[in-house]
């Protein structure tokens, strides 16, 4: 045997043979497969672009997530051959679709540079909602393969329209890759991200060369003539922003920022029971997070601390929650909290609670009272260690609070 043990079980439906090694590693190796053919290709395909122990190495969401990623990337790389073969012609160039596919990926290249010196610095932004970074990095890539398409009916203007396409889509590519980390992120379970990004971006390798020749198809076919292009190009663009919608709605973000925080004080104040981050996916506004929230408090967070507290009484609100990394200001139409420039995931969670607590008594007794913070305050702190026990349980990360561009403050 070579130097090692060797263990063979007939008895099941596909047998298996166990190595062991000399150094007593174990290998296994199935003897005789005798599954059909179109069942082996699935579990090939499968180990190539899936993370390993999948579907219960990721969290859920992670296959609808994959599949609308996959036609984002087809829809996209083929609609970029119809864009780029446009933009030749209308530099006065008839170029073949494989030509116009190569100048493409050179086209794009280029213009990452100057989106990287736009994009520099909104890095914060991105981690507080990245979600909606990402829908908006397509929204600009699609608006500038717009401008390409659309190129040979302004020929004059070539230089201002392909310069104005080129720089949203640069913009664009930053955007996504800048987004795509915290996407990634939220469907690790057993701490395999490189291996799930790996299989992820195999994914998207994949689905983009199949667009690309899809895209040479159609450019040699019913786009050859510019009417073609104005029709199949909106149509490849709606299927593309609608399949990046549905991927981040997918997505189980779990880490805190102003809108997650106060959809899960408002589920607790209101009915005593804590979202996970799978439970709150597909309520997240993705287009404008920054509504305000009544459950929650209507809590505004972030603004300058000079609009929120006037200097002569800062000390006073300090010293409201001496012992706190928060500020409050409870209003007529909203409360504002301003955080310290150290506080944590859990620190806004506090602030955020006594604003819920403080807006739900007023709600009741139907007349403000000056002590209302404070009632709210010790309420906050009855009900506190329970809840944030529970919410990490759910698995939210509670030690950091992603308020984008928010002010913080400092004594």
């Amino acid at each position: 045997m070579n130097g090692r043990l060797s263990y063979q079980f007939l008895g099941l439906k596909y047998p298996i043979q166990f190595l062991v090694n000399t150094n007593f590693s174990l290998m296994v190796k199935m003897v005789d497969d005798s599954r059909p053919a179109a069942q082996r290709v699935m579990e090939s395909f499968l180990n190539k672009f899936f993370p390993s122990g999948y579907p219960y190495s990721v969290n859920e969401g992670y296959m609808r997530y994959t599949q609308f990623r996959a036609l984002q990337h087809f829809t996209s790389a083929s609609l970029s051959v119809l864009s780029t073969q446009s933009l030749l012609f209308a530099a006065g160039l008839r170029p073949t679709p494989a030509q116009a596919t190569a100048v493409s990926w050179i086209l794009r290249d280029g213009m990452q540079h100057v989106g990287k010196l736009i994009c520099s610095n909104l890095g914060a932004r991105m981690d507080s909602e990245p979600k909606r970074w990402r829908i908006l990095a397509d929204v600009l890539y699609d608006f500038g393969t717009g401008l390409e398409v659309m190129s040979p009916l302004c020929p004059h203007l070539f230089l201002e329209v392909a310069g104005l396409g080129n720089f949203a889509k640069g913009m664009a590519v930053v955007a996504a890759r800048a987004t795509r980390l915290p996407i990634y992120s939220s469907f690790a379970k057993e701490g395999n991200l490189s291996d799930l990004f790996a299989k992820g971006e195999a994914i998207s390798t994949l689905f983009n060369v199949l667009g690309l020749g899809a895209g040479i198809h159609l450019a040699s076919t019913i786009c050859s003539s510019m009417q073609g292009k104005l029709v199949v190009a909106p149509l490849l663009s709606v299927i593309h922003i609608y399949s990046v919608c549905e991927e981040m709605r997918a997505a189980p973000v779990n880490t805190l920022n102003p809108q997650r925080t106060a959809m899960i004080v408002a589920d607790f104040v209101k009915t005593g029971r804590i979202s996970s981050p799978a439970d709150l996916r597909y309520r997240e506004d993705l287009l404008f997070p920054g509504r305000l929230i009544e459950d929650a408090g209507k809590v505004k967070v972030g603004r300058s601390l000079h609009e929120v507290v006037r200097p002569s009484k800062l000390k006073q609100f300090k010293e409201a929650f001496l012992e706190e990394k928060f500020l409050l200001n409870h209003g007529s139409r909203w409360t504002d909290m301003i955080l310290e420039h150290n506080a944590t995931g859990e620190d806004a969670l506090r602030g955020w609670l006594v604003a819920a607590y403080a807006s739900d008594m007023e709600r009741l007794v139907h007349e403000p009272s000056a002590n209302i913070l404070q009632e709210a305050y010790d309420k906050m702190n009855s009900t506190f260690s329970p809840f944030l026990a529970e919410l990490q349980a759910k698995g939210w990360h509670t030690d950091r609070f992603l308020d984008g561009t928010g002010n913080r403050f400092a004594f």
